[in-house]
């Protein structure tokens, strides 16, 4: 496949009520793997992949160094492959169109962008934000791959549960601007409640992704929500190391 028909089947495997599962990777060898049990697509996660090479989270791997990873990987299997690229390495526009000519270079159909200030506090201004994803598919229209653009806000990440609720009004603004801004999903990480995640999908005109994490148990009862888009973030590299601890213990 071309690497714009591996963009077009990508986005067609987001469906409302059937989402698509991605069991996130780090390298090559779990890209391989997860496509020969299977898998129709790949997503790289940002924590997993910094930890793998022995850097923190938060655009601390040198943006070289991810896109020979991301190369790799690409060459590696023959599906999409989409890529936990944070913030885009860059605030303003010119640096995000340069860095996202490079990703797709290396082979990503799809990324998730957030709308977290990577390395300083808060979110940017919703004003912002959309003139980040706005110079994203400008590059990608340029380089003629329809990136599919999954548009992320850290609304509810890192706050407690029971504030969820009073965030929502602000996730669901978030999402339509980015819609307009020309992005094809949305992903809201940390949100489990699952009235809360029907709200979101029921407002939003882009397919909805979360995060199996905290009382999402089962993607076949999350998917009841309505959500076209199951990903498991730092999950699978946690519980392989775990594993690989667990083994190495066991040997004495």
């Amino acid at each position: 496949m071309t690497q714009a028909e591996k963009a077009n089947l990508f986005k067609s495997l987001h469906v409302k009520g059937d989402p698509l599962t991605l069991y996130n990777i780090w390298d090559a060898g779990g890209a391989k793997a997860l496509a020969e049990a299977g898998a129709k697509s790949v997503a790289t996660g940002s924590w997993s992949v910094a930890a793998a090479q022995g850097f923190a989270d938060g655009e601390a791997i040198p943006l070289p160094f991810l896109l020979q990873i991301v190369e790799r990987i690409a060459a590696s299997v023959d599906i999409p492959l989409s890529v936990d690229f944070e913030g885009g390495y860059s605030v303003e526009p010119e640096g995000l169109m340069e860095n996202i000519r490079k990703l797709i270079r290396a082979g990503a159909i799809g990324i998730n962008f957030e709308d977290r200030v990577v390395q300083g506090e808060g979110l940017y201004p919703v004003a912002k934000q959309v003139e980040r994803i706005k110079a994203i598919r400008a590059a990608a229209n340029r380089a003629n791959v329809p990136l599919f653009i999954n548009a992320r806000t850290d609304v509810f990440l890192k706050a407690d549960a029971s504030e969820h609720e009073a965030r929502t009004p602000d996730a669901i603004e978030r999402g339509a601007a980015y819609a307009e801004a020309g992005a094809d999903g949305f992903f809201v990480p940390g949100l489990a409640q699952k009235t809360l995640i029907e709200q979101i999908v029921g407002a939003s005109s882009l397919p909805v992704n979360v995060m199996m994490r905290g009382d999402l148990k089962s993607v076949s009862d999350v998917a009841k929500t309505g959500i076209s888009r199951a990903s498991f973030g730092p999950a699978p590299y946690a519980n392989a190391m775990t594993d690989l601890v667990e083994r190495f213990k066991k040997l004495t």
